[in-house]
């Protein structure tokens, strides 16, 4: 089980290679300038692990089956959790959390996914995405955000070109990602 937080929480909120394109992080103030790692794409590259991306306040339903699905798989199994934390800013604090959670989904800000490898030899598709196509402004919601409006703040002109490239990595991961679950069909 993996919390990703997008950041070094216990260091301090230092940018890493979990931050998000466009975040403010100590030794980042001027926003990361690179995209994230995907471990759930490094993982899915072995051909044989379990992986599953959640965010329990977008679906609960997904998450469980997701943490069933990781337990009862006969390998190794990794479930990476949205998991926002006190460094995000989010707007009426931790206790929306579980909101903050489903906002990232419908904004396509985060992606909901199982890829199951124990499906192939049942002759069915392993991969699974549970996240619909975002309805929500991806902009708006991270500028909901302390971590990112921060950026808008002190520099408008960068913000606005790390937002743009920002939505337009999350579109491409999207894009990915259904054609991934259209590759295994």
């Amino acid at each position: 089980m993996v919390f990703d937080t997008e950041v070094y929480s216990n260091t301090g909120g230092q940018a890493s290679k979990a931050s998000n394109l466009g975040q403010v992080a100590q030794f980042a103030a001027a926003g990361k300038a690179i995209g994230k790692k995907d471990l759930a794409q490094i993982a899915m590259s072995y051909g044989y692990v379990y992986v599953a991306q959640i965010a329990m306040g977008a679906d609960m339903n997904q998450t469980l089956k997701a943490i069933t699905e990781a337990e009862s798989y006969p390998g190794p199994s990794i479930v990476i959790c949205y998991a926002p934390c006190e460094m995000h800013g989010v707007k009426g604090g931790m206790a929306n959390c579980q909101a903050e959670m489903k906002k990232a989904v419908e904004a396509g800000y985060w992606q909901m996914f199982r890829y199951n490898p124990a499906l192939k030899a049942e002759g069915k598709n392993p991969f699974t995405l549970d996240s619909k196509e975002p309805t929500a402004s991806y902009i708006d919601f991270i500028k909901s955000e302390t971590r990112y409006s921060r950026l808008a703040q002190s520099f408008p002109e960068r913000a606005e070109e790390l937002f743009a490239k920002a939505e337009e990595k999350a579109k491409e991961k999207y894009a990915r990602l259904v054609k991934l679950g259209e590759l295994y069909n």
